[in-house]
């Protein structure tokens, strides 16, 4: 069996280096053959270290995302995106770490990592199915929201009206989605969470739509 079609039966996830290796181990020099499959275009690397083979059936973004850089949940506007709770369409990768922010970008596109604080980070977070065989941990639509209230420079909500404004004007969400949302729950979160007055303006405003 050809080194290539071994390869290929890991396509549906990104491919630590140390498979790679592990596979190459015939190779006197694995690393050599690993930079010659790259620049046939065979391989995709998304870091160092780290590579997905190029097929027709590539990981989603969503689950190259979460294991890109570790620990992260997808958020803000691509969750948001992601539930059809805001019209546009995103084509970058927007998530939530409690690590040092960081960008990556690769032949695949372009990913975020926001770092928020703990033990904030870890509510409303769910696991999602994108696809068969394909995951990824995404905050739920409250949290994406949440997220970007407190991840977005210069956003102070100090009144509902600024609340309606944020959240009809500037994210044209849906007032009949946001009627589902549960505002309890995000009221649990207020207690940890940054912007505490400005959270608390947009669960406000929910809640009396």
């Amino acid at each position: 069996m050809s080194i290539e079609v071994l390869i290929r039966k890991y396509s549906a996830h990104p491919i630590p280096h140390q498979v790679l290796i592990s596979l190459l181990q015939g190779y006197k020099r694995p690393n050599d053959k690993i930079h010659s499959l790259i620049n046939e275009e065979k391989l995709i690397s998304l870091k160092k270290g780290l590579y997905v083979w190029n097929s027709d059936s590539l990981p989603e973004n969503f689950s190259i995302a979460n294991i890109l850089y570790t620990p992260s949940y997808i958020s803000v506007e691509s969750a948001l995106s992601f539930y059809g709770l805001i019209p546009e369409r995103v084509f970058s990768v927007s998530s939530m770490t409690f690590k040092t922010s960081k960008k990556f970008s690769n032949s695949l596109g372009n990913f975020e990592y926001i770092k928020i604080p703990t033990p904030y980070y870890s509510f409303g977070i769910k696991r999602i199915s994108i696809r068969d065989g394909q995951f990824c941990l995404m905050a739920t639509g409250e949290k994406a929201l949440m997220d970007k209230v407190i991840t977005t420079p210069g956003i102070i909500i100090r009144s509902e009206i600024s609340a309606q404004k944020f959240l009809f004007e500037n994210l044209r969400m849906d007032d009949e989605q946001l009627k589902i949302f549960n505002t309890k729950e995000m009221r649990t979160w207020l207690e940890f969470a940054p912007k505490k007055e400005s959270l608390l303006n947009v669960i406000k405003t929910i809640e009396n739509l």
